[in-house]
């Protein structure tokens, strides 16, 4: 017979947050307002995206003494925080760049179908008193939710300052997620 488990208190106020910063991410992602410009719509998509991994590893390091994770966390932190700021950097000047009306549907089309996937993987991530292994199950979709919109948006013309942005988002996520994997893979040592 299947018993649900159950959580300790720090994996409830782990979680809490977890979810609080997952809501605001989908709400700043879905609810912002979007111009014929895919460098625009990109950019300001993808701020909320960023700022979301970042709260997420602040909640983890509150309770994290496992070493590794902690170095991927602030990685995260580091690595998020400049591309922000790289991002809001050109965002007036790549504004101006506009899409045709048919680009804009078929890249919003696809960015929709990124998105809920997702959205729902994070919801639905594997969570146990190991917050550990719970963070990488949370942020290994969050990062291939960053490749796939990356990918999706370089299939556009875009403004040219946006493309080594773009492009290190999409190596520095898979750089993430081999190491989450490796770690997960070591099962015991990230307890």
């Amino acid at each position: 017979m299947f018993s649900q488990q159950r959580f300790s208190e720090v994996t409830k106020t782990y979680l809490c947050r977890y979810y609080e910063i997952l809501n605001e991410m989908i709400a700043g992602m879905t609810e912002v307002r979007l111009t014929d410009s895919l460098s625009h719509n990109f950019i300001v998509q993808m701020i909320p995206h960023h700022k979301a991994a970042i709260e997420m590893s602040r909640n983890l390091l509150q309770y994290t003494t496992f070493v590794p994770l902690q170095n991927i966390a602030l990685g995260i932190i580091d690595e998020q925080t400049k591309s922000i700021a790289d991002m809001q950097g050109i965002l007036t000047r790549c504004a101006g760049l506009k899409n045709s009306q048919q680009d804009l549907c078929l890249y919003d089309k696809e960015f929709q179908r990124i998105t809920q996937t997702m959205f729902t993987q994070m919801l639905n991530a594997c969570t146990t008193n190991n917050i550990n292994a719970s963070f990488m199950h949370e942020m290994i979709p969050h990062h291939e939710g960053a490749i796939r919109m990356s990918q999706n948006i370089l299939r556009y013309h875009i403004c040219p300052e946006l493309h080594p942005i773009v492009r290190a988002i999409v190596e520095s996520q898979k750089k993430g997620i081999q190491k989450m994997k490796r770690l997960l893979q070591c099962g015991s040592m990230i307890s």
